[in-house]
């Protein structure tokens, strides 16, 4: 796993793309703060840029360098959550702007699974996130059904997990507003 967060950040330091294992699916990851890697991830997924993306960080005390103000319940979710959970908040901020919604709201998981968590705290930059798949075909369960399109489009692909089998699905998405209103988007 070490040569893998090696290579993988070296390429994201010089604003490539890798695919890699996260918390959930298989994921197309990018430097969240590099407009021109996150430009080809959209190509790359044949998406519209109208869609956003979300990104990974490796510790909830990181959310108030990428976000103007974090409602206070976001901090409770975080600690209840038993599962993957992507939470969508507003006003962010220090990201890529094609990352951002057009709401200025950004997508962000705190991710515990060992490989894309330290990738995060190796790069020290949150890391796009998406399913590696194209756009309207099913994200991939496990890494035997990335199309290799994908793969073939990418700077480098993370061998660890390869062989796995076990299925994987998408995280829980919540939206909060400003006011800590809270949207189910995805259980």
């Amino acid at each position: 796993m070490n040569n893998d967060l090696k290579k993988a950040v070296e390429v994201l330091r010089a604003g490539g793309i890798i695919l890699y294992p996260t918390d959930t699916i298989w994921g197309l990851g990018c430097d969240a703060t590099n407009k021109d890697a996150v430009e080809r991830i959209y190509k790359i997924k044949q998406r519209d840029d109208s869609k956003s993306m979300l990104v990974l960080i490796d510790n909830p005390a990181k959310l108030n360098s990428y976000i103007d103000e974090v409602p206070e319940i976001a901090w409770d979710l975080i600690d209840v959550a038993d599962k993957p959970l992507t939470i969508i908040y507003p006003g962010a901020k220090n990201l890529a702007d094609n990352l951002i919604a057009p709401d200025g709201s950004i997508g962000i998981r705190v991710t515990n699974e060992e490989f894309s968590r330290s990738l995060c705290q190796r790069f020290r930059i949150p890391v796009v996130s998406t399913s590696a798949n194209i756009s309207g075909k099913p994200a991939p369960g496990n890494f035997s059904e990335i199309d290799n399109k994908i793969i073939n489009l990418v700077d480098y692909v993370v061998e660890y997990k390869q062989d796995s089998i076990q299925k994987s699905a998408p995280s829980g998405i919540i939206k909060l507003g400003k006011g800590g209103e809270v949207t189910v988007i995805r259980e």
